[in-house]
């Protein structure tokens, strides 16, 4: 799928966009594990996140062979298409196929990561939103569980209150799996890191 690209510039193999919501009160709750994910790779690699625009907070640079763009949106979790879809035309993303999302999911135990290309949305706000503004479902996803909540109406509770002591040590791990996961799918592709991660 074709985008607009920036004049005289080499377009980006890869934008990772970590999903969560903007503020102290969010911090460290289970729907901003995707967030921590990117903030996690720009540390590994000595990189700032910058404000700029986008709707992101951002950083450049090379992941092996490959140029990437790392970005967290600075909207809310619902919202978070506005920064895709810009990011996408302002970097010159080729293929949303090169568009890694990071964000928590409910369909997965706690502390589990799993790599997945397309398909269905699992009824997540973020995810809906960039499908809505990109028209596609083609980008990869690196999705890191945190169990469902006791009933579906306490959803909204349980992505975005405090996290117990144990459970948190546990996503702390798992923030660190999925930021291997990102490097992995860069480094070999989406298909060797499915086979790598989703049999973990």
């Amino acid at each position: 799928m074709g985008f607009l690209r920036r004049r005289n510039d080499e377009p980006v193999d890869h934008i990772i966009i970590g999903l969560g919501n903007p503020g102290e009160r969010y911090a460290r709750t289970r729907h901003n594990v995707g967030a921590e994910c990117v903030h996690m790779l720009a540390s590994r690699r000595g990189w700032n996140l910058s404000a700029g625009r986008c709707d992101s907070l951002l950083a450049e640079g090379r992941i092996g062979d490959a140029r990437v763009v790392l970005a967290v949106p600075i909207t809310f979790m619902n919202a978070s298409g506005s920064a895709a879809i810009s990011l996408v035309r302002r970097f010159g993303l080729a293929d949303t196929a090169g568009l890694i999302v990071v964000h928590d999911e409910l369909d997965l135990g706690p502390a589990v990561v799993r790599v997945k290309s397309g398909g269905g949305l699992a009824g997540h706000n973020g995810l809906r939103d960039i499908d809505r503004r990109l028209g596609t479902r083609d980008f990869t996803r690196v999705r890191i569980g945190v169990g469902k909540p006791p009933t579906r109406e306490r959803g909204a509770d349980h992505v975005l209150s405090k996290v117990p002591a144990n459970e948190r040590a546990e996503l702390d791990v798992a923030v660190e799996v999925a930021a291997d996961a990102v490097e992995a799918i860069i480094t070999t592709g989406v298909i060797a890191a499915m086979n790598g991660f989703n049999s973990r």
